[in-house]
């Protein structure tokens, strides 16, 4: 895409070019791309932009949040992923934290955002069940009033990175007397408390990046519930919007993109590159021209957004094609593995697999699988769109 930038813009450029060529080291990104340092090193990662003042744009600047523009926030993404440094964790302070200061009362904001914000707590979602995946409004995890406690019994599924986790945002049912979008709540638990179990699900990439989690007479403040006992649902669709919003990943994918039309310049097929083959590249144009467009209606949604907008259900149109754009990315990829990519994932190391390059077309591939469902399913996505979009 091109972007005519101010004076202003191009030095805010030049500022963040400067930070991540200090703040991405090399040993960092060692410690991110490894699973047992992962989480260390993503908490490192994302202290280096909160000690920049970087860690959370769109929050009120009274909670510590910065005003940047449209344009800014567009840099910044770019560079990042330019240079493959990961985005923030989007649990704490893209999703719990806007509402936590929205909705929250004042103890919850000073508790539980100063510590979202320089990365002190760890978070995960506990939305999905087995039972309540995309027709989440079914969820059967109950909460119990006791005294000034909740007791919650119950079980959530597909919980990313659970087994670091200090703190859940879940949503429990407190009442079933309703409509089943009704008498939900909105919960904050420390996975410390006692009756808590985390099991690990082990997926198809060969990562452990998903659990289930249990809750066998969990005891949970009420000063832990977030707003009105019984609102959690309209707090949880406002959140999954910014969710879905993130789950774009727009500047990451042209990133993606650039790699692998070098690498499938490289890739000899029949005597000359791939590139030059006239079925890829006009699969790669496909792709290079659904990124385009999806970039231009993300930054129409950042711009309303700035103009005291919020994202609505624009949301859903970009988690569509976001994902469809990251996975025609990864088939594409698995093109360019060749050969390789027809093994299928397990303990061969990437020099057994064959090279450092198809093990990450695989691993990709294998987990892409699941974008088309996770932050609400595609089919849920085309119902709130003709709905919401198309007024069908």
């Amino acid at each position: 895409m091109h972007t005519q930038f101010s004076e202003q813009d191009l030095a805010f450029k030049a500022e963040v070019q400067e930070f991540l060529a200090e703040a991405w080291d090399d040993e960092l990104k060692a410690m991110v791309h490894n699973r047992d340092t992962m989480k260390k090193g993503m908490v490192e990662w994302q202290q280096r932009i909160y000690r920049k003042g970087w860690m959370a744009p769109g929050w009120p600047e009274e909670h510590g949040g910065i005003n940047w523009s449209v344009t800014q926030n567009f840099i910044f993404n770019s560079e990042r992923a330019r240079v493959g440094a990961p985005d923030k964790m989007p649990f704490g302070v893209t999703m719990v934290a806007p509402v936590i200061y929205k909705f929250g009362n004042e103890e919850q904001k000073q508790r539980f955002l100063p510590r979202i914000l320089n990365s002190e707590d760890w978070w995960c979602q506990g939305y999905s069940e087995p039972g309540a995946g995309s027709d989440l409004a079914s969820l059967k995890t109950r909460a119990e009033l006791d005294g000034d406690e909740y007791i919650i019994n119950g079980s959530k599924i597909w919980t990313t990175y659970a087994q670091y986790a200090d703190w859940i945002f879940c949503l429990v049912r407190t009442d079933s007397s309703g409509k089943k979008q009704q008498g939900i709540s909105f919960m904050l638990i420390d996975m410390k408390s006692p009756g808590i179990t985390v099991r690990p699900i082990m997926t198809i990439d060969g990562f452990h990046h998903l659990n289930e989690v249990f809750f066998e007479d969990v005891r949970v403040p009420v000063a832990n519930r977030v707003g009105e006992e019984g609102m959690g649902w309209t707090y949880a669709k406002s959140l999954l919007v910014l969710e879905r919003f993130s789950i774009a990943e727009v500047a990451d994918s042209k990133r993606f993109l650039a790699e692998l039309k070098e690498m499938a310049r490289q890739e000899i097929n029949g005597g000359r590159s791939l590139l030059d083959d006239p079925i890829f590249a006009s699969r790669l144009a496909d792709v290079e021209i659904d990124l385009m467009a999806l970039e231009y209606t993300e930054l129409r949604a950042l711009a309303a957004a700035a103009a005291g907008g919020t994202p609505g259900p624009e949301s859903s149109l970009l988690k569509l094609q976001g994902t469809d754009v990251q996975k025609a990315i990864q088939e594409l990829r698995m093109d360019v593995a060749g050969y390789y990519s027809n093994t299928l994932q397990g303990d061969l190391t990437p020099q057994q697999l064959g090279h450092d390059f198809a093990d990450f077309a695989q691993k990709h591939y294998f987990r892409g699988r699941a974008s088309s469902i996770y932050g609400g399913s595609d089919e849920v996505q085309k119902n709130i769109t003709a709905k919401y979009v198309l007024g069908l």
